[in-house]
């Protein structure tokens, strides 16, 4: 009995060493820094280093080849070694209102910044996060208003075979009352997750504030996982701590939108809807924007409101599916029923801009009505938060 309470004092104490020296090795430094005129300063204490660089979406983008040809990418620039092995960069001009990401290359080595601890994963991708706030930027910040609840829930996908998990935002005071409400189905990309509007969207902050501000109808929020292999994002599943992959099988082949209505199905029977058409909205980004496309499409009677943003419009041309068949005649029929809202946003320099054009081109001549949103730069997650923020106040008006 004496040897387990000595064993058991020496685990505590051990346990409370570790903790004091994950506390005390902590830096009381905050890097990167906003400074007064919105300039940023990268600072990075790194010993024996010949060449730091950082690389980011604040720094003007370089050119490079993917597997869907060319897109743009972040750009880099170097970090001067100051004194005690401490390199720093300021940037040379103040940087507008936004959400950006960044990283470090320490001699050709790509690293994560020890000082600041908002990361955010995109793919396989874990970079670092600073706002800076005012303008459309401050929607993206945790404000002063009332909050909404965001939930991940596992649903039965019948036509999958399998248990997945969404994530579904319910508004403020949906918890209290008795009110029904319309719901927004929002899609990720290629690579995505159930995650990725939720963390790279900030879908929670921006339906807050836009709410809170009176611009938008409180809605339930609901984020798929369009990778239909999966039950969850990476390190969420009982496949464990595997490294996320960019293409997944079944993604675009026609599986997604057949089994879509089974998370309708979940949505409507688990939540407090409005269960018709026009309580209903379907929007997506790149990927996502495709199955919003041919699901909203597939199932003329499911949505009145429908978001296409930096979306890929057909499949590859091995891909044979049903569900792609026919688009002119299911066009038709989708627009006779008209919809409340067919919503179409992409960048001028988007690898997809010429696709999205041809496909404008296509609805204008069958002579359907819908609204054109065109910003600058890619296809980037700083296009895909204004479309959101723009597209949200026009829905179940």
């Amino acid at each position: 009995m004496k040897k387990q309470t000595i064993l058991a004092l020496f685990l505590v104490l051990s346990v409370t060493v570790f903790a004091q020296q994950a506390l005390f090795s902590t830096s009381d430094s905050i890097w990167p820094r906003v400074n007064p005129d919105n300039t940023v300063t990268f600072r990075l204490q790194v010993p024996n280093a010949t060449k730091v660089e950082v690389t980011g979406d604040f720094l003007p983008t370089q050119k490079a080849e993917g597997p869907f040809g060319k897109y743009d990418m972040a750009g880099t620039v170097d970090l001067k070694k100051e004194k005690d092995d401490v390199w720093e960069y300021t940037t040379p001009v103040a940087l507008k209102p936004e959400l950006y990401s960044y990283s470090f290359i320490v001699d050709g080595f790509k690293t994560t910044d020890p000082n600041n601890v908002y990361l955010i994963r995109d793919v396989a991708s874990v970079t670092n996060v600073f706002l800076i706030g005012g303008g459309r930027a401050d929607l993206y910040k945790v404000n002063n208003v009332a909050h909404g609840t965001v939930a991940r829930r596992w649903y039965n996908s019948p036509t999958l075979s399998m248990t997945r998990r969404m994530t579904v935002y319910t508004p403020a005071g949906y918890e209290a009352g008795n009110k029904k409400y319309p719901v927004l189905y929002l899609l990720h990309g290629m690579g995505g997750d159930e995650e990725a509007w939720i963390a790279l969207g900030r879908t929670a902050q921006i339906l807050d504030n836009l709410i809170a501000q009176g611009k938008v109808t409180p809605m339930i929020v609901v984020m798929t996982n369009g990778n239909v292999v999966q039950e969850a994002a990476p390190g969420e599943s009982a496949e464990g701590f595997y490294k996320p992959s960019f293409q997944l099988l079944k993604t675009m082949d026609g599986t997604m939108e057949t089994s879509f209505p089974d998370v309708v199905k979940f949505i409507d029977s688990n939540y407090r809807t409005v269960n018709t058409k026009a309580g209903r909205a379907i929007a997506g980004l790149s990927m996502g924007g495709f199955h919003s496309l041919h699901i909203s499409k597939q199932y003329p009677d499911m949505f009145d409101y429908v978001g296409l943003f930096s979306a890929a419009i057909q499949p590859s041309k091995d891909v044979k599916s049903p569900i792609y068949d026919d688009l002119d005649a299911k066009l038709k029929t989708q627009f006779s029923k008209k919809p409340k809202l067919y919503w179409i946003a992409i960048g001028n320099s988007d690898f997809l801009y010429k696709d999205n054009e041809d496909y404008r081109k296509l609805l204008d001549k069958g002579g359907y009505k819908y609204i054109y949103y065109e910003s600058t730069e890619g296809h980037i997650w700083k296009n895909w938060r204004i479309y959101l923020s723009e597209f949200t106040p026009l829905l179940f008006k």
